[in-house]
């Protein structure tokens, strides 16, 4: 693992410890850094003279991992919400992608479009749910069927992310390399 690799890693550790400090700040900061790791370790090896080995052959093994990190850090925070209905959806989401991403790594690779029917809608869930209550809490469901429409409404981007990454399989962080680096 190269030096770049290496700094990301630790950084990916480090800061989604910041959504116990932040909420907010700390789930958008560790979001984006899962989304553009791959990115940024390619600027650091350009910048620090390493050779372009990315993070090797073991990306896909950790950064799954890594992503259930975060979310167990904000699935911690979601213990702490007073409205049940809301902590009650936070957990069950997260336990729903958990069991995807496990589904995924006892199947392998080669069952890559598992992950499709596991979608991480508790990251939408949560970030929906703390810039409610720090903006607009009378926004926040309380009611099911109100729980089920934000749900809804939350889910059709996801939708669209999981196909594109997971049927689709193209790859943002290219567009992103090639039009911005």
């Amino acid at each position: 693992m190269t030096i770049s690799a290496l700094i990301v890693l630790v950084l990916r550790i480090i800061l989604p410890l910041s959504i116990f400090k932040n909420r907010i700040t700390g789930a958008i900061l560790s979001m984006t850094l899962d989304m553009l790791d791959v990115v940024i370790v390619d600027a650091l090896q350009v910048a620090l003279g390493e050779p372009k080995v990315g993070f090797g052959d073991n990306y896909q093994l950790f950064d799954k991992w890594l992503d259930m990190y975060y979310l167990s850090i904000e699935a911690l925070v979601c213990l702490s919400w007073p409205n049940r209905l809301a902590k009650v959806t936070g957990i069950s989401l997260f336990l729903f992608r958990l069991a995807g991403i496990s589904a995924f790594e006892i199947t392998g690779e080669e069952f890559r479009k598992l992950i499709f029917f596991f979608p991480n809608l508790f990251e939408n869930f949560f970030l929906y749910y703390i810039i409610c209550e720090r903006f607009a809490p009378r926004l926040i469901p309380t009611r099911i069927k109100s729980m089920m429409i934000v749900l809804l409404i939350l889910y059709l981007p996801k939708f669209g992310q999981e196909y594109v990454l997971h049927f689709a399989e193209v790859k943002p962080w290219q567009w992103v390399k090639t039009n911005i680096f």
